[in-house]
């Protein structure tokens, strides 16, 4: 039987924004009281609006609509859907993460309207430049916004995302990059949503995914020629995945290369992810409704619980606009949001204490994962998740902090409801490792305690706790 242990006394570094999403609700110039609630640190804009960016919206064609016009007359840019949509993102808390490029074209097909490459790769970047003085310098009635993290294009992999080769895009991102380094040395530049990297954990891949890998090493190359002279501040990376640990395992593979390379300072951020695999989608049964329900909440929040040790600095899941069919967090058309929605808030309540703290579960042999952390202040959390679709009683040891938690339970029938079910010392049942009987079987996830104040966590089927003690 695995057990599961948090030692609150050994401190392990800080929580980290795994949190994150891609897009939200389109609403402008109002509030988004559920992810303001839910303490979402970061949302990438990419495909934001749906196709073509929603023709107004963030994309670089849509902000610059006539390239041949003047680049540093504000009247050349179209700014006003982009910015009442920020100042939704403002008025929620949530902090922007640009991406400076085109909204992905998958019937590229039939006409490839904005992924080709922009004729004029100097004045693309000047016009990224303008973007960024909009909203972070008050340019042309703007703002100050502080965005930090400004990512150059995305998927360049794909025809569907970039028609050029790939030489082509390593000479945009130089220019681009550059020039905004040049400009705005205090702001961290990156790129380039790497497609995956599935031939390193998947066999008998495509071709088309080992080009992921091939022009990954292209780029990596580039970057070596290039030295410190092509700004790489964080690299983003995307997996769509049913296995939590396959994503480790890609985060894991990164940092290696990121390491051999001597680039430990390079940023690895999983950019776009989710409970879904594009391969099994037209087979497995009802994989959208899955995605927002139990099985999606309970992945969601053990990627939370196996990333938060990893090598991966942040985590944007994709996606939050509820229109779209890669959205787990909402219902569309009603918006009501879903359990997975609640894995996000759960874990908000360990990223909002900051300190992440030793814990340590069965994992990949039983399915359950935890996550705990405190703020230093005597408040502390624990996260624990069983992924089984079969009820677990497991041991539980704690250190470092005192007194009988309030347990929330996120399942199928609950949805993060304090659920307390706690029985005194008495029985020596637990102390011989024996699951409570009779009345005390079942039904209710909590703790009971025996003798030398040792636990049992009941943990019902596919289920997320979260233990909150004072």
């Amino acid at each position: 039987m695995s057990s599961i242990k948090a030692n609150f006394e050994k401190v392990i570094g800080k929580i980290k924004p795994l949190h994150g999403i891609n897009n939200t609700p389109i609403l402008y110039n109002k509030k988004l009281p559920e992810l303001q609630a839910a303490g979402i640190p970061y949302v990438r804009l990419h495909d934001t609006g749906g196709a073509f960016g929603g023709s107004h919206l963030v994309d670089v064609p849509n902000v610059f609509p006539d390239f041949d016009a003047d680049v540093n007359d504000p009247a050349s840019y179209d700014f006003d859907y982009t910015d009442a949509y920020f100042r939704t993102l403002h008025a929620s808390g949530l902090m922007p993460f640009y991406r400076l490029g085109v909204t992905i074209e998958n019937n590229y097909q039939l006409h490839p309207y904005r992924v080709k490459p922009p004729k004029d790769f100097h004045k693309w970047a000047e016009i990224c430049c303008h973007i960024v003085r909009h909203y972070n310098e008050g340019w042309a009635n703007g703002f100050h916004y502080g965005i930090k993290y400004w990512e150059i294009w995305n998927e360049p992999e794909s025809p569907a995302m970039w028609q050029g080769t790939d030489e082509e895009f390593f000479e945009l991102y130089a220019i681009a990059a550059k020039e905004l380094r040049r400009q705005f040395p205090h702001l961290k530049i990156g790129g380039y949503g790497i497609s995956g990297f599935f031939v390193t954990t998947r066999k008998n891949q495509s071709a088309f995914r080992h080009h992921y890998m091939e022009m990954f090493n292209k780029f990596m190359e580039f970057k070596k020629q290039q030295g410190d002279e092509l700004p790489w501040d964080f690299v983003t990376w995307h997996l769509y995945t049913k296995d939590p640990h396959e994503t480790l395992a890609h985060a894991n593979y990164l940092k290696q290369r990121l390491h051999d390379a001597g680039l430990d300072n390079v940023e690895s951020i999983l950019g776009e992810w989710n409970y879904v695999e594009h391969e099994t989608c037209s087979r497995d049964k009802d994989p959208w409704d899955e995605m927002r329900g139990m099985p999606g909440a309970a992945a969601v929040a053990a990627t939370f619980a196996l990333l938060q040790k990893g090598p991966v600095d942040m985590a944007l899941y994709y996606d939050a606009m509820p229109m779209r069919k890669y959205c787990g967090m909402y219902y569309y058309p009603e918006y009501k949001v879903s359990r997975t929605y609640y894995s996000f808030r759960a874990f908000n309540e360990l990223y909002k204490l900051g300190q992440s703290v030793e814990c340590s579960s069965g994992e990949q042999e039983d399915g359950i994962y935890c996550i705990a952390a405190k703020d230093g202040k005597g408040k502390a959390a624990l996260l624990v998740v069983n992924r089984q679709k079969m009820k677990q009683v497991v041991p539980l040891e704690v250190t470092g902090v005192s007194g009988m938690p309030e347990i929330l339970v996120l399942d199928e029938d609950r949805v993060l409801t304090e659920t307390n079910w706690l029985l005194e010392k008495s029985s020596g049942n637990i102390a011989n490792g024996k699951a409570p009987q009779g009345e005390f079987a079942g039904a209710n996830p909590g703790y009971e305690q025996a003798e030398k104040e040792q636990m049992l966590l009941t943990l019902p089927p596919e289920s997320v706790l979260l233990l909150k003690y004072c």
